[in-house]
């Protein structure tokens, strides 16, 4: 399947649907090759139920302005560039107010699979690949 995006903006942005206890929500995200995790904006998931400050997992994210120790929350649901993860683990994030994201999908998300981005076309194919 292939999903089209704006070649010439500053970010790949992609729809993504996340589920919690309270409901389920539609999201922007920027597909970051980069990003070692999928982050999503803490407000988002508090909004969806979920508990930060129960959260017995935290990583360690190096940002511009230093080190942090962020929650890391199992989703019921995430879904994505056609695919469905039940039971995803994602790292929850406050994100600066003007930010026009609501997240990222890191390299969590993308392993396993084919990734293809034609900028000429403004086009993303994305597959999973069965694993060995």
């Amino acid at each position: 399947m292939s999903w089209a995006f704006e070649a010439g903006k500053r970010l790949i942005i992609v729809r993504a649907e996340v589920s919690g206890p309270e409901g389920s929500a539609i999201l922007s995200m920027a597909l970051d090759t980069g990003a070692t995790h999928t982050f999503i904006r803490s407000e988002r998931i508090v909004r969806l139920g979920y508990d930060l400050s129960s959260s017995p997992n935290k990583t360690e994210v190096t940002t511009g302005s230093g080190v942090e120790y962020v929650p890391v929350i199992t989703v019921s649901q995430f879904s994505a560039l056609g695919q469905q993860h039940l039971d995803f683990s994602v790292t929850a994030m406050d994100l600066p107010e003007n930010a026009t994201i609501d997240g990222v999908i890191g390299l969590d998300f993308l392993r396993n699979s084919v990734l293809t981005l034609d900028f000429r076309k403004g086009q993303i194919s994305f597959q999973t690949q069965p694993t060995d």
